[in-house]
């Protein structure tokens, strides 16, 4: 089937769908990985956007149900040059064109996905909108007064955090998920290191998080912009002092913000698994997987008590604060993906809390 992506400044592009067919609108943003698709797809980070992928061929080793992050696919739509129909890998278990139909997540293939690359960079993010209706492809223009609508077509039929509190039992010290759009992989990860955890929802309360008596808290990673979490804000600058609280993601530019912080949206983001980090305290260098969209403002942390502690290589821009003297540490980054010369995660135990290096 015929496909068209239509961006807010006028451009179009002509392409074949795959996926669902109807519409997909949302936020236009690149991602430089060149493996993790699945997984891209269902991060929550990437709730409602449209995900161009800047590698040129994609789903080339199929899908699998333990590759996903979220239980289906959050994004709008996705872009790419080819899509393959001939996966070939031991996990396989069928071909993402028909993963994402299943759960109506539309699709645009064919296109020149550098120079749509290019003009994101040059340019910033841009709202856009995917169809693979016959009018729309026949009439592009009659889509750029859709997008003149704010509202009109978003993507709000699925909410990342969840709805109730639940418990994923452990051995090891309880710490408390504050859950913004948490990723599975996070979740395996301190179980694996034994973590008695208990996921609650983003509005979650200081009292009721309390009640767990957690061991330590991590605000997690999840969509949008920081500063519209304000009841997470709120119970994050309530928990400072009384627990260790660490954030990463989006949970890290939450802690800023009850820090005393401010955060800005970036021109383009950090979007890909490529991304150098130097821990300024050891000079060490890491790369990094990143899907963000906002950032710390440096500049806003000049009479506060948050120092900074890592910093984006390519950029200069804030990867990782904690404060001067209580126990509160964020990563821009996702820290469970890295590993120390040792094979040891970057979850440590320390006096029977919990600390991130």
């Amino acid at each position: 089937m015929k496909a068209v992506l239509v961006l807010a400044d006028g451009t179009i592009y002509y392409g074949q769908g795959f996926g669902a067919g109807g519409r997909g609108r949302g936020e236009v943003v690149f991602n430089t990985s060149m493996v993790g698709y699945q997984e891209l797809f269902s991060n929550p980070c990437y709730y409602g956007q449209i995900v161009l992928m800047t590698y040129p061929l994609i789903g080339n080793y199929g899908v699998s149900q333990e590759a996903m992050e979220h239980f289906c696919p959050v994004v709008s739509g996705v872009v790419v040059r080819e899509i393959s129909t001939t996966p070939s890998n031991w996990r396989s278990e069928g071909l993402l064109g028909d993963h994402l139909a299943e759960f109506g997540v539309v699709g645009i293939a064919g296109i020149d996905t550098r120079a749509l690359t290019r003009r994101l960079r040059t340019f910033g993010t841009i709202e856009g909108l995917i169809s693979t209706e016959p009018q729309d492809v026949a009439e592009p223009q009659r889509l750029l007064e859709e997008l003149t609508d704010a509202n009109c077509g978003r993507r709000t039929d699925q909410p990342v955090s969840t709805l109730e509190p639940y418990q994923l039992a452990g051995s090891g010290p309880r710490l408390v998920v504050i859950d913004l759009g948490v990723r599975q992989s996070l979740l395996r990860t301190l179980r694996q290191l034994g973590y008695d955890l208990v996921v609650v929802p983003a509005e979650t309360t200081r009292e009721q998080i309390q009640q767990w008596q957690p061991s330590g808290v991590i605000i997690s990673g999840g969509p949008g912009d920081p500063t519209g979490y304000q009841q997470t804000t709120q119970t994050v600058k309530e928990l400072l002092g009384g627990v260790p609280v660490f954030g990463i993601g989006l949970g890290h530019q939450v802690l800023a913000l009850a820090m005393g912080a401010r955060t800005e949206k970036m021109k383009f983001g950090h979007r890909g698994g490529n991304y150098p980090v130097r821990d300024l305290r050891t000079n060490r260098v890491y790369i990094t997987s990143q899907h963000h969209g906002y950032v710390v403002n440096e500049k806003s942390l000049v009479g506060t008590d948050v120092l900074v502690t890592h910093r984006n290589l390519n950029d200069r821009t804030v990867e990782g604060i904690r404060h001067s003297y209580l126990p509160a540490v964020g990563r821009q980054y996702h820290p469970e993906g890295l590993v120390d010369a040792g094979g040891k995660l970057f979850f440590t135990e320390l006096n029977g809390n919990f600390s991130l290096t």
